[in-house]
């Protein structure tokens, strides 16, 4: 078993149990209690879990579900550059582009700068104001601000998504899950999400592997509503099947 498909079982054996101890996971795993402590601290780092004496409880505090995007652009960033490359090859002059809030987003917003024409649609005041010095037409959608994520949402913003056809959307997510599906920490979030993926021909997932081991409060759409999913190489083969199986493109990069 890899390192990271270990990990993500202990995630899920942490939100099904409620608490997980390096004794009880180094019998299941059948692996010395130094290396479970490794995987407890990086899922700590991580915030999937919340180290404790001898073991690892759910994350408690909303920070921990919900960090800022100060936070999330120090995790995973060479992931984030490969993912957002293959992104954009999925572009072409004239499209119209659906992106939602999140560094991984922002990262192929910056790929997108080099097409000459392009209308991108997006609720992230950051992503928007990449796009100031290009010719783009730039629909920013309005809404309540969400300060730590720099996303607006809310029902002005549903409704001026519903209004739109976007070519393409690429979504990023907080948790991937393939039987739950893509969630994210908040409900107006996941709203506006679900009124994006209604809105767009074709629906891309873009988020790293790391996002597989995790489940947040508010669930978008189920995993029948991707057409692709962009993640890295450290995706667990038995993961990229399921989504195969499924008549989902996986692209891993």
């Amino acid at each position: 078993m890899m390192t990271e498909e270990r990990r993500q079982k202990i995630v899920a054996l942490l939100h099904r149990e409620g608490r997980v101890t390096v004794a009880n996971l180094s019998k299941i795993f059948g692996l010395s209690q130094i290396t479970i402590r490794k995987d407890l601290r990086a899922l700590h780092e991580r915030r999937l879990v919340q180290r404790s004496r001898g073991g690892a409880l759910p994350p408690s505090s909303s920070a921990m579900f919900d960090p800022s995007v100060q936070d999330k652009q120090q995790q995973h960033a060479e992931e984030k550059m490969r993912i957002a490359a293959a992104a954009a090859k999925l572009v072409s002059d004239g499209c119209c582009i659906m992106l939602d809030s999140g560094t991984t987003t922002a990262a192929i917003a910056r790929c997108l700068k080099r097409f000459s024409s392009l209308t991108i649609v997006t609720n992230a005041i950051n992503i928007a104001a990449e796009f100031i010095a290009t010719d783009f037409e730039v629909i920013l959608t309005g809404g309540s601000l969400r300060k730590n994520s720099y996303s607006l949402v809310g029902p002005i913003a549903e409704e001026v998504v519903k209004d739109m056809l976007a070519d393409i959307l690429f979504l990023g997510v907080d948790g991937f899950d393939v039987e739950l599906g893509l969630t994210t920490p908040n409900l107006l979030e996941a709203r506006l999400n679900r009124a994006m993926v209604a809105s767009a021909k074709k629906v891309v997932a873009v988020c790293d592997s790391s996002k597989f081991a995790h489940r947040s409060h508010s669930r978008i759409v189920p995993v029948s509503a991707l057409h692709q999913v962009i993640t890295d190489t450290n995706l667990p083969a038995s993961i990229a099947q399921t989504l195969r199986s499924q008549n989902i493109e996986v692209t891993l990069v």
